[in-house]
């Protein structure tokens, strides 16, 4: 791992998940993961960020609602890179 390859650690709120963790270089993620709530479908979506630019990210999962919880474990993951970078919703 480099020296720019920092870690982000969130704590989710109101989704199955309870936290998700991101490792991010520069402004390109590099690892994803999540603690709990649907398996298959977070490593699927972990698996298809590698690589990209976390602004991309944010602009992707910003929003996405999951069963009417007016967040979801994608959005969680962009607001946990919204404040990683210091910008607002």
């Amino acid at each position: 791992m480099t020296e720019n390859l920092k870690k982000i650690v969130y704590f989710t709120e109101g989704t199955c998940s309870s936290q998700v963790t991101i490792w991010i270089e520069g402004e390109l993620i590099r690892e994803v993961t999540f603690e709990g709530g649907c398996d298959g479908n977070l490593i699927a979506i972990s698996r298809l960020l590698i690589g990209m630019k976390a602004q991309d990210v944010i602009q992707r999962l910003q929003g996405i609602d999951c069963g009417g919880r007016g967040t979801s474990c994608p959005d969680q993951l962009a607001k946990a890179l919204l404040a990683h970078t210091g910008r607002s919703a």
